[in-house]
């Protein structure tokens, strides 16, 4: 090396190169040196000429401009899948709505020990479950906000350890131990199936080359006024401990001084994001909640989550089949999807409603216009050509400012609830969703509206007639 360097200064070259050092406080310095050959008179080579530039400072600037260029492209990328999950969510839930449906009218007919009906409630778990999972894609995109309830730990830890099984390697063994006996927390679910997710996810990547043990546990923890120092910031009370510990590479202590930091991965090459336990940082906090993670290079890591529990019962299944309240009043459902449509006068007529189906929004005006006193509810979709949903109330309570309208959508960016209600919508349905769901829905802004009896005493000439567009 030597040898070429002098021969390259004897042919006049000049050279510079970066050179990168350590300080003994740990902190990186960089620095340029140049160079330059030294000849005389008649251009013969006589030795050389060496200097050294501290750029340290230039360094870091354009270290700096590369990480944020990364942050911007990352964000958009993830702005594009918002965008994505946005378009696909009104399709896809759509198709959830049929499918589900079916199955609930299904589910009524058959006898409650059949084998059928165990397969039918099957179809509705993984429907739930797909629906749920299209909740997840918004939420995460900050498409949606979601619904904060009663949610058992213990059984999404369940349902989450059984969906991870199937994707993790072999040689990663998963360990659970659930011995808390207040397992619920108040919180949107989606938020606690983030947070179990992500730190799993975690620790199946650093166990990703060796394998390894994924231990899970759900525990008790009582937080009194002599608590310890690291839980200053939470209030006394019991709490529910999730522990998530792997045995895999571990981490540095400077990795771990920045894993809650956005956009901060040390898996580029895997498609990390950087986002995963900063998102699951922000949810802890804003439970009110603790967050910490123990690690050595090495010898694997754990993360302690702590979240405060609840005494209240969690909802119940909605597969469960109760009875639902129908009614004799009059119906007008409009949606452009025809099987939706049809899914819902089939449903609502089963209930004893009065019920006609349009697939035109266009045309379930022109028909509201012929008898605007004959109809004790209409119920539309959102999204629809010509004439949206919202147009379409607006036509509407025109025509009938006493009329009740429930607004549905798969998804609308243009839509949500207080948007609705301030045209005056009684309700606002996220598709999909089952009958039951509807039907107390109905029932409620019926029996608010107050009216016992149906606005016409007999159906109009069309009645239970589907018009397509």
């Amino acid at each position: 090396i030597a040898q070429a360097n002098l021969e390259r200064r004897q042919q006049g070259i000049k050279e510079q190169h970066d050179f990168e050092f350590m300080r003994k406080d740990g902190r990186r310095v960089y620095a340029s040196l140049e160079t330059a050959p030294i000849t005389d008179e008649s251009g013969n080579y006589q030795g050389a000429i060496a200097g050294v530039q501290d750029i340290t400072k230039r360094k870091l600037l354009e270290e700096e401009r590369i990480r944020m260029e990364a942050q911007l492209q990352k964000a958009q990328r993830l702005e594009a899948i918002g965008t994505l999950a946005g378009g696909i969510a009104h399709d896809f839930n759509n198709i959830l709505y049929a499918i589900l449906g079916n199955a609930e009218m299904l589910q009524s007919d058959l006898p409650e020990k059949s084998h059928s009906r165990f397969s039918v409630e099957q179809i509705m778990k993984a429907g739930y479950r797909a629906r749920d999972l299209v909740q997840q894609i918004l939420t995460f995109s900050r498409q949606t906000e979601g619904e904060v309830m009663a949610v058992d730990v213990a059984v999404l830890t369940a349902e989450i350890l059984k969906l991870l099984r199937a994707s993790l390697p072999a040689q990663i063994k998963i360990c659970r131990q659930i011995t808390a006996k207040r397992k619920s927390v108040l919180a949107d679910p989606i938020q606690i199936h983030q947070i179990l997710m992500n730190l799993c996810t975690n620790a199946h990547y650093a166990m990703l080359e060796k394998g390894g043990i994924l231990d899970v546990s759900l525990s008790d923890e009582e937080i009194n006024e002599n608590r310890n120092a690291r839980y200053a910031d939470l209030k006394p009370g019991t709490y529910v401990k999730l522990m998530v510990s792997d045995t895999g590479c571990g981490m540095s202590p400077e990795i771990m001084s920045r894993i809650f930091e956005p956009y901060f991965t040390t898996r580029d090459k895997r498609g990390g994001t950087g986002l995963g336990l900063a998102v699951v940082h922000g949810i802890v906090k804003k439970l009110g909640g603790f967050i910490g993670v123990q690690s050595e290079w090495g010898k694997g890591s754990t993360f302690e989550v702590l979240l405060p529990a609840i005494d209240r019962q969690c909802l119940p299944d909605p597969v469960s089949a109760e009875p639902v309240a129908g009614g004799t009043e009059s119906i007008l459902f409009v949606d452009d999807e025809e099987a939706i449509a049809d899914l819902a006068q089939r449903s609502l007529q089963r209930l004893g409603y009065r019920v006609v189906a349009k697939t035109g929004s266009v045309e379930a005006l022109e028909h509201f216009k012929t008898q605007p006193n004959d109809w004790d509810l209409v119920i539309t979709d959102m999204a629809m050509p010509n004439l949206t949903g919202e147009d379409l109330t607006i036509e509407l309570r025109r025509l009938r400012p006493d009329l009740p309208v429930i607004l549905c959508t798969g998804f609308s960016e243009c839509m949500n609830k207080e948007k609705a209600m301030a045209l005056g919508v009684k309700a606002f349905i996220m598709k999909p969703f089952v009958m039951k769901e509807l039907a107390k829905i109905i029932r409620k802004v019926l029996d608010e509206k107050g009216r016992g009896q149906s606005a016409f005493a007999g159906p109009p000439a069309d009645k239970g007639a589907r018009v397509k567009k």
